[in-house]
């Protein structure tokens, strides 16, 4: 398994955690110098509240760990594709470089809609663990529609 698989089985790990939360299995973490600095996982339900998505806690997490709202020499690995909310904040934050798993057809804002087509600020690696990011989210929704 390469650096970057082992990071994104550890947001799958905080994906889980969403999932055992009744949440949707989203995780994400933030690496800087080879080393997690910052690990969330979705937790829209169980704080009311639409804005804390895996990819805005993280930042808020490595932004605090690191004291500076720069985070250019950090990277993003989330199992779903960004949406529009999500993409804002790490242009915001100036992240460089995102791995994501699943594709997010309805909401992704980096491929599947284009929201930001023409922000060339950010390199994107998608599809890693694809298939594992797609089957916890699967599982969940399956889940909530009695299948």
């Amino acid at each position: 398994m390469n650096k970057h698989e082992m990071y994104m089985r550890e947001a799958l790990n905080q994906a889980q955690i969403a999932y055992d939360s009744d949440e949707v299995p989203v995780g994400a973490i933030i690496v800087y110098e080879d080393r997690v600095i910052a690990r969330a996982y979705n937790t829209n339900f169980h704080d009311r509240n639409a804005l804390v998505h895996a990819e805005i806690k993280a930042i808020d997490q490595a932004c605090k760990v690191l004291k500076t709202s720069d985070l250019s020499k950090c990277t993003l690995y989330v199992t779903l594709e960004p949406c529009m909310m999500c993409y804002g904040a790490l242009i915001n934050a100036k992240i460089k470089t995102v791995y994501f798993g699943a594709f997010d057809i309805k909401q992704g804002a980096i491929l599947s809609n284009q929201f930001y087509k023409d922000e060339k600020n950010i390199t994107w690696h998608t599809g890693l663990l694809e298939a594992d990011c797609g089957a916890i989210l699967s599982k969940y929704f399956a889940s909530k529609r009695g299948n």
